[in-house]
């Protein structure tokens, strides 16, 4: 089983940066898939950003492409999501997710392993 942590999350204004990480506990980590999910109040979870085992495929929601970079150094069991041009909508709590596949997913049952989440926050 991989346990998830993520950190990097913080309150920051509009156009600003954050960079988050998702640290994974075993070191079978760096052979699947990795991929970002956000939760805004009130609202359903939704695909923000995926990575494939070796970081040769990446995918993006619309939302978040040309802002958002996901990225990896599989040396350190983790994976970035790299945030640039932050948006008040961005706002929500940002979660990683892992599983048992190489290839990156877009839909949550794509992943069996979630982290607790961490929280970003974009002022206007």
């Amino acid at each position: 089983q991989v346990q998830l942590a993520e950190s990097g999350g913080g309150l920051v204004q509009a156009g600003g940066s954050l960079k988050l990480s998702c640290a994974g506990s075993a070191r079978t980590f760096r052979y699947y898939a990795v991929g970002w999910f956000r939760q805004a109040p009130g609202k359903e979870r939704e695909f923000v950003a995926a990575i494939s085992w070796v970081g040769g495929s990446t995918y993006y929601a619309d939302s978040v492409k040309g802002r958002f970079t996901i990225s990896r150094d599989n040396a350190k069991n983790t994976v970035y999501l790299q945030m640039n041009s932050l948006k008040p909508e961005d706002t929500a709590v940002y979660y990683c997710a892992s599983g048992s596949r190489t290839y990156p997913n877009i839909v949550q049952s794509g992943y069996d392993y979630w982290g607790q989440g961490t929280q970003v926050t974009v002022s206007s």
